[in-house]
């Protein structure tokens, strides 16, 4: 089921209220200064849905949601010049976070998030999935960079090395082959999961 901006308020607070790939740097501590962080990522979900279309998934534990993932061309996301492994691929969309709560951990989730996320940029005809990985994740609270070993374990590879930013990128034109993986997973987690199409982006920080 597609998500509106009124489902936004279904995210976790850190995620409608971050807005670290959806605005530059500078941008980003002048909002969280002065300005209203979750109107600002509220008008970020807007103008990419409009613009592109559906920008990330959610997905839901017993009615609860449980995590999401958010994806966008780099166009549409500032941030990610900053890095110094950027710039990502023309030929890629950037998946610029993966939040699972942490009650919801170590039951694959994630790689479910991931794995819809490739089948639906596969059926759009996008030819990658590109994320800026951290190789010094923080465990102690949410971030807003996913952490490299996950996004290895999940099938992207390293394109530009770096110590503590790598780039990895997830190739589709294999995804095709998940289609049973996707429908095995979430065969398994039916009872209680449901996986949702969200319009909306999680959260990771670089320290």
């Amino acid at each position: 089921m597609g998500v509106t901006l009124d489902n936004l308020e279904h995210l976790s607070k850190h995620s409608r209220t971050c807005v670290f790939w959806e605005l530059a740097p500078h941008l980003k501590e002048q909002a969280e200064e002065f300005g209203d962080t979750e109107f600002e990522k509220e008008a970020w979900v807007s103008s990419v849905l409009l613009e592109w279309g559906s920008c990330g998934r959610i997905i839901y534990c017993d009615g609860i949601p449980a995590g999401s993932v958010f994806y966008a061309p780099p166009a549409a996301v500032p941030r990610s010049l900053a890095f110094p492994t950027s710039p990502a691929s023309a030929d890629a969309v950037l998946m610029t976070g993966l939040e699972v709560l942490p009650e919801f951990r170590g039951g694959g989730l994630g790689r479910v998030l991931v794995q819809t996320v490739a089948k639906d940029l596969t059926r759009r005809g996008v030819k990658a999935i590109e994320a800026f990985g951290d190789n010094q994740p923080d465990d102690d609270g949410p971030s807003c960079v996913t952490p490299a070993d996950f996004l290895l374990q999940v099938g992207f590879k390293t394109v530009r090395p770096h110590p503590r930013w790598p780039r990895l990128r997830l190739e589709l034109r294999s995804a095709s082959s998940w289609k049973e993986d996707v429908e095995a997973a979430l065969e398994r987690l039916l009872s209680s999961v449901t996986v949702t199409n969200t319009i909306a982006e999680p959260s990771f920080r670089p320290a």
